[in-house]
């Protein structure tokens, strides 16, 4: 090899050198750190309302109906009339009764806690859910995370405590709106003329039972 082929072949590897030097500083600009996994932001659990008859209530502040999302604390109101229902996926859903005003706050893990300020509710839960609703007193009961149930709740305007009836209340988008007991109640013992059966796997019964007026059914 001659003095010129030895002087193209070291001009040559001068350039391949910076060549793959510009490459690298590049790459390495585009990338600082190529190592570094990207985290998905996950994403927030929701729930979906339906109202009857589509009429609006009252989420936050602002008028919602069937089909809106429902996000963790709202805080959601019922007019006269209007029942609704949250479903909360695989955690259950939400029968509210009208007149009713609640904080709902859920989360994917299983957690659901109504805070009920006055009205009626029915919190039906799957198994492995963890359920409570609170009324101003104090709680009003708890799910069993070991199997699905139902949590039957109301809290009337100046009461001292809760009681039930949230079923005959209206509770639900699907209910239809309270009438009321016959004759004095079943029996005339002041028992409402509609009665809620909760099922161990949270399935609701209503039975309607029509008085007689003072003489007894047919077997």
């Amino acid at each position: 090899m001659n003095l010129r082929q030895q002087k193209a072949f070291k001009v040559l590897a001068v350039f391949l050198a910076f060549s793959f030097a510009q490459v690298y500083v590049q790459t390495s600009f585009a990338d600082p750190s190529p190592t570094r996994m990207s985290v998905p932001i996950p994403q927030q659990f929701v729930a979906r309302l339906s109202t009857r008859g589509n009429a609006p209530i009252t989420v936050n502040g602002a008028s919602a109906s069937s089909g809106a999302t429902i996000l963790t604390g709202a805080t959601i109101e019922t007019p006269d009339q209007v029942g609704a229902t949250i479903n909360l996926g695989s955690l259950g859903t939400l029968d509210i009764a009208p007149n009713t005003k609640l904080t709902l706050e859920f989360d994917k893990s299983g957690n659901v806690k109504v805070k009920l300020i006055v009205g009626c509710v029915v919190l039906k839960t799957k198994k492995g859910t963890n359920a409570e609703v609170e009324v101003p007193t104090g709680s009003a009961g708890k799910s069993d995370k070991k199997k699905a149930g139902a949590l039957d709740v109301c809290f009337p305007a100046g009461a001292t405590g809760p009681t039930g009836g949230a079923v005959a209340a209206g509770a639900g988008a699907g209910a239809a709106a309270a009438t009321g007991g016959a004759a004095g109640g079943l029996f005339g013992l002041g028992v409402p003329a509609t009665i809620a059966i909760l099922g161990g796997a949270g399935a609701i019964t209503t039975i309607a039972i029509i008085g007689t007026h003072g003489h007894n059914p047919s077997p």
